[in-house]
């Protein structure tokens, strides 16, 4: 779906994410033939929604793991994991790979390590690398945002809860979702249970914006868009009713959206 230059633009987009990033509903890799590259989510589990980044740590892949599955063990969403580490859809990782666990850094997976003879002493530990700084989000944008749609907020942000991490704006099948900022459109694609039919449009190198649960995407990646340009129509794919799930997300990690957009 996606080549390696699509996904290094994502990776950019999301500025971890060092990064796109990020976004919307459950994190969940599309279900596919092979159960260990995406298996089927077990009934009644309620996937993670927003990541909760463990700086410094990272994870081997053990045999028969995939990165939902990771992802949710250490509480991440598999969308955030996937982009951290560069992995391309269709999110296929490897036993022995290392895979990072925050946003940052240089580089995406770790190359699967070698295994050592049995004559040859092994290396050193290297001392584990200082923790980044935290993201600090700034009060306000320089970017000129504006409503993605008509309609009222269904579900309001919350810090902190993995529910939460977006906006819900009511409305019909079919109405316009529109860019909220001028920006470069980085995912258009419906590879992520969970959120639908997905678009992801580029801002900077700081901002990007993310609109879940579309009936149609009407932009392909690469494309320019001016704000208030219709991107998609809005349904209910991978949700209950017709909305439009929104975010914003300022180096990759997810802000209120309401606390950028213009009064209403």
């Amino acid at each position: 779906m996606i080549g390696p230059m699509r996904t290094h633009r994502l990776l950019i987009a999301v500025c971890i994410l060092a990064l796109l990033a990020a976004c919307g509903r459950s994190h969940v890799i599309r279900e596919s033939a092979t159960h260990a590259r995406n298996p089927r989510i077990p009934a009644g589990e309620r996937p993670i929604r927003v990541s909760q980044p463990k700086y410094g740590a990272t994870v081997v892949v053990q045999r028969g793991q995939n990165v939902y599955r990771i992802a949710t063990e250490n509480g991440l969403t598999a969308l955030d994991l996937a982009l951290w580490n560069d992995i391309p859809p269709p999110y296929t990782i490897h036993p022995g790979q290392r895979l990072r666990l925050y946003p940052g850094g240089q580089g995406g997976v770790a190359a699967r390590p070698a295994t050592p003879s049995a004559t040859k002493p092994a290396a050193p530990t290297a001392p584990r690398p200082a923790a980044p700084a935290p993201v600090v989000i700034p009060a306000t944008s320089n970017i000129g945002w504006r409503w993605p749609a008509d309609g009222g907020v269904l579900e309001t942000y919350a810090g902190g809860d993995p529910t939460r991490q977006g906006i819900d704006i009511g409305g019909k099948g079919g109405q316009p979702v529109r860019a909220a900022a001028d920006g470069v459109v980085v995912y258009s694609g419906s590879g992520l249970v969970g959120y639908g039919e997905l678009v992801i449009v580029k801002h900077n190198e700081q901002w990007l914006s993310a609109y879940g649960h579309n009936r149609a995407r009407l932009v392909n990646e690469g494309q320019l868009v001016k704000a208030g340009q219709q991107i998609a129509e809005m349904g209910r794919s991978g949700a209950a009713r017709d909305m439009l799930h929104f975010e914003i997300r300022y180096n990759g990690k997810p802000v209120d959206p309401q606390q950028y957009l213009p009064k209403r």
